[in-house]
This record gives structure tokens, sequence and C-alpha cells, in this order.
């Protein structure tokens, strides 16, 4: 109910604009996991840590760097339940969805889950969120395909190793949805490493999904 408060507050007092600048993620950067490079490169590589590593998701893109105002904004969102600032975090979703995705087409987009504890704490799900602005925005249906089936730590205080055995065995395909054949987008607010989406698009291509990809407000 407090969300739904804060919502309609927002609605009559909306949120000011996130003080400027906000970092764009700009080419160079790996096409796989779209690390930025300072220094000039090829018009598309994979990063080292890529060629090693093998991904169920064919690629990730973000529209920012995870600094400054951009930071903020999601962690006032996130973690100080200031849901007035969603309509900020899906406009910036749907600017990289434009900028990355769009001139392509696909099937829906997939929040990635909370666990039911961590839901109820948080009150909401800000990916589920900020990917219901873009799919109404774009036209793409959201589906809450996937669930958590265990609580996790924390992927931010892991390191890389730690985050994907953090994940196993975690997530599980919700009952009803079929991805067959399917070209689908992962939605986040934010990815590091990429651990946890592309574990989301590990159980969508094992259960016949065509590609998956993955698009976050920003990259740390």
């Amino acid at each position: 109910m407090r969300v739904w408060i804060e919502a309609v507050a927002g609605l009559i007092f909306p949120a000011a604009r996130p003080p400027r600048p906000w970092p764009r993620l700009e080419r160079p950067f790996c096409e796989r996991c779209a690390e930025p490079f300072p220094r000039p490169r090829p018009e598309s590589f994979v990063c080292a840590n890529c060629g090693k590593r093998k991904w169920s998701l064919t690629r990730l893109r973000a529209t920012y760097l995870e600094k400054g105002s951009v930071r903020e904004a999601i962690l006032a969102f996130k973690y100080r339940r200031q849901f007035h600032l969603r309509p900020w975090l899906g406009r910036w979703l749907e600017d990289g969805f434009r900028q990355h995705y769009a001139a392509e087409h696909w099937d829906a987009l997939i929040p990635v889950p909370l666990h039911p504890d961590r839901r109820r704490k948080r009150g909401f799900n800000q990916s589920a969120e900020i990917a219901r602005w873009l799919g109404q925005r774009v036209g793409l249906t959201v589906v809450e395909a996937l669930r958590r089936v265990k609580p996790t730590v924390p992927q931010a205080r892991l390191s890389r190793a730690e985050r994907l055995r953090n994940l196993r065995g975690s997530l599980a395909l919700v009952g009803g949805f079929d991805p067959q054949g399917k070209r689908l987008v992962i939605c986040d607010d934010v990815f590091t490493t990429g651990a946890t989406a592309d574990a989301c698009a590990r159980i969508l291509l094992r259960e016949g999904a065509k590609e998956v990809v993955a698009l976050t407000v920003a990259r740390r």
C-alpha cells in the first residue's frame, strides 16, 4: 500500500530531473559485455574476459555508467523507496532500448526476479517496475517469467566468482510461460559482471528461447 501511496504522490509532485551530467555508455566498449575502454579500439571487438567466458546472453547493453546522479537515482529508487523516480529510470531504460535494440524484433521483456522475502521487504521489484515502464512505451509485453527459489546474498557485495556460486540453483522458470522460439530482453537496473542476467538467460535458453539479451539503466 505504501508503494501505491508513493506512486500517487509522484504523479502529483513529479520528481525533479536528476542533475546532469548523466555519463552515457559510449563506444568503444566490448560487444558482448559492454565493458568500456578508454583507448581507441576497432569498431567491433570482444574483451579478453569475454573471450575466455562462456556466455548464455548474446550481448548486454546499458544506457549510462553507474556514476554521479545516475547512481544516486538508482539507489534512491531501489533502497530508499523513492518510487517517484520510476519515470526517470524508465526513460533512461527506454533510451538504451531505442539505441541498442529497437531495430530488431523482440517477443517480451523479462525482469530479473527478486526473492519473495526481499520483495516483501522492499515493497516492489525495481526491475519489474522499470521494465513495465519500458514495455508501455515500446509496445512489448512484460513477463515475470523467472522466480528466485532460494534467497541469495546481494550480488554487489561479492566478487565475480562468488556471484556465480551465489546464483547457482537460485532461479527457476515460472509455470505457464513458454519461451520456446522467443527472442527475449532481460531488464534490470544495473549490472557489473552480468552474472545475474546471464543466469536468467541460461534458464530461458535451456527451455527453448531463441535468443536472450540484457538491457540495464546503467553499467558499473
